[in-house]
């Protein structure tokens, strides 16, 4: 069975109305709960000193004891409380526990995170902290980020720019949030509407370099807002396209003997039941492709 670890035990105070679709994490979790291939886990949270190896402390003490101010709360874009603080550090927690989960048994997984907005001394667009750079920094890996997330993981790349050990892969809408790009290590980016043949090239194309960075764990944020049914997605990409997208990924994973965590990030469809299909997809893609996939410590005693 493949560990999964979820958070939305933890949950948030939205406003009426809010466009973040708060509801599809527990969706999501009854969707593979109906399942017998995953081991479904409430994520344990992480602690500040885990955060602040990727954040600046003044930071994460501001937003831990809620005296950020009112301009930073607008930026990442929830209401702050007790519950937001909680659940975002279970969120990052859910991820570092999948990593090393990955580590130990070649794959881990998150029902949350994929919070690549944030910076190391800032959130933004719906993300705190960044949990794939919490992780990494945690661990000391040698990682690869693969962000298909239809947004550019900026945060992740402004991070990890300049660290020879971090590879930042992002294929993203160019005419989408956020409107200043970073430079990741390697930016592929789609005009509005690009549908499934196109992507999957391009997808295609950048794998390669993933594979020669010989990282020791890949953290594969899927989101699926490049749905075409997404509200803020602006591409035009099916089921069917995604589900190949899942195959390539951790297809190479696979291939490469390379331990995987896979992370949410973002989906935000019109209806919903949508992305929870779209990211249950992922999980049930991970549950058929990654067979005989070995942890990084087997893997290092057969490099020996």
């Amino acid at each position: 069975m493949l560990r999964v670890y979820y958070c939305d035990h933890c949950p948030i105070p939205l406003p009426q109305g809010h466009k973040f679709p708060i509801a599809k994490y527990a969706l999501l979790r009854q969707a593979l709960a109906a399942e017998n291939c995953f081991e479904l886990v409430p994520a344990p949270p992480a602690s500040a000193g885990d955060v602040e190896r990727a954040h600046d402390p003044v930071y994460v003490e501001a937003f831990v004891n809620g005296t950020l101010s009112g301009a930073a709360i607008r930026r990442i874009g929830f209401p702050w409380s007790a519950e937001l603080v909680r659940r975002t550090m279970c969120s990052v927690g859910a991820t570092l526990a999948a990593a090393r989960q990955a580590l130990a048994t070649g794959f881990g997984g998150s029902l949350a995170g994929g919070t690549h907005h944030a910076f190391y001394g800032e959130g933004s667009g719906f993300c705190v902290f960044n949990d794939a750079a919490v992780a990494i920094r945690n661990l000391g890996v040698r990682a690869a980020v693969v962000d298909l997330d239809v947004h550019q993981g900026d945060g992740t790349a402004s991070i990890f720019s300049g660290d020879p050990d971090v590879l930042t892969v992002s294929l993203h809408g160019r005419h989408n949030f956020p409107f200043r790009k970073q430079t990741s290590g390697i930016d592929i980016e789609f005009e509005d509407g690009a549908r499934d043949e196109e992507y999957l090239s391009r997808v295609g194309e950048v794998l390669p370099a993933v594979r020669e960075f010989a990282p020791e764990v890949v953290f594969y944020q899927s989101g699926v807002d490049g749905l075409a049914s997404d509200r803020l997605g602006r591409l035009s990409l099916t089921h069917s396209g995604l589900l190949e997208r899942d195959r390539l990924v951790l297809g190479l994973c696979r291939d490469a003997q390379i331990p995987v965590v896979v992370t949410l990030g973002g989906g935000y469809a019109d209806p919903i039941v949508d992305t929870v299909d779209a990211h249950a997809n992922t999980f049930r893609t991970a549950c058929g492709v990654l067979t005989n996939l070995q942890p990084l410590a087997r893997l290092r005693r057969l490099q020996k």
